[in-house]
């Protein structure tokens, strides 16, 4: 069994995208520029973003974040994504999610201009990825690419079982396992017998949000776990959906919780920025 170090790949990946962004400062003159809007006072949301300010820093990002109250109108955060599409510093947009109940969602990640759409959660951008095409991808699956790939797991041919169908992790993940040639099935809240999909899987990658949901009776010997959730355990301590103590002897690769598909994430959005300010020099 080897653990898969999102945490060390993430560093190294932030030493590349600091040293490409010096390199186009040189050349252009170009800083990469990332917005964040933030609304609300959730915790989780405030250090999601907390961390990814510091990310910016580290790789000498231009980074401006938009804090927004609880009870902000849609019509107010529409005018700030107009004014972020039109500010050629900014390369990248971000909407840190889940917003308010009386904001849609949709129409403002509709409104994030493709181009700036580091999130990869616009349908110009969903479309992209599902045709094979270029463009900006969402970076929570594309960090778990980027780590199989590290450790030379190639996924062609592999039976791969997604467990979560969100649009931001379960979805985009599976997409991307289909483009490179992995067999895919995605299971959800709906899905009968979780454990006679995840017993063939030869990965199994797992975003659903619950505490221990994959336990050492739902996974062959010899698999490769990927654990994307993230819960706080009632003794305060992340843990994410896998009982990682007793599934972890039984595969041959797995993601610690934390420390595994956590630093990527933010990894993937310093290198989707960089990407969108390449782009726009």
């Amino acid at each position: 069994m080897q653990i898969l170090d999102g945490k060390a790949l993430s560093k190294k990946i932030e030493e590349q995208v600091t040293a490409d962004s010096k390199k186009l400062k040189q050349e252009t003159g170009r800083v990469p520029g990332l917005a964040v809007i933030l609304v609300g006072n959730d915790p989780a949301s405030q250090a999601y973003v907390g961390m990814k300010k510091k990310a910016c820093d580290r790789a000498h990002f231009y980074s401006v974040t938009h804090e927004m109250p609880e009870d902000i109108s849609q019509d107010a955060i529409e005018k700030t994504i107009e004014m972020m599409n039109d500010n050629p510093n900014i390369d990248g947009i971000l909407i840190q999610l889940p917003l308010p109940s009386q904001i849609d969602t949709t129409r403002l990640l509709e409104l994030v201009a493709p181009n700036k759409d580091v999130d990869g959660f616009h349908p110009y951008n969903v479309g992209r990825l599902t045709t094979g095409l270029d463009g900006f991808v969402p970076c929570t699956p594309l960090g778990v690419m980027r780590l199989l790939e590290e450790y030379d797991i190639d996924v062609q041919g592999k039976n791969a079982v997604v467990v979560g169908a969100s649009n931001i992790v379960g979805k985009p993940m599976a997409s991307l396992l289909l483009n490179a040639n992995a067999t895919v099935e995605v299971t959800h809240i709906y899905t009968d017998d979780l454990k006679k999909h995840t017993l063939n899987a030869d990965i199994v990658l797992v975003g659903a949000g619950v505490i221990d949901l994959i336990t050492k009776d739902m996974v062959k010997k010899g698999a490769v776990i990927i654990d994307i959730g993230i819960n706080r355990a009632s003794n305060g301590k992340l843990v994410g959906d896998v009982d990682f103590e007793n599934v972890a002897p039984k595969s041959s690769y797995i993601t610690p919780v934390p420390g595994g598909v956590g630093p990527m994430t933010i990894a993937m959005l310093l290198s989707n920025t960089l990407k969108a300010a390449q782009s726009h020099a």
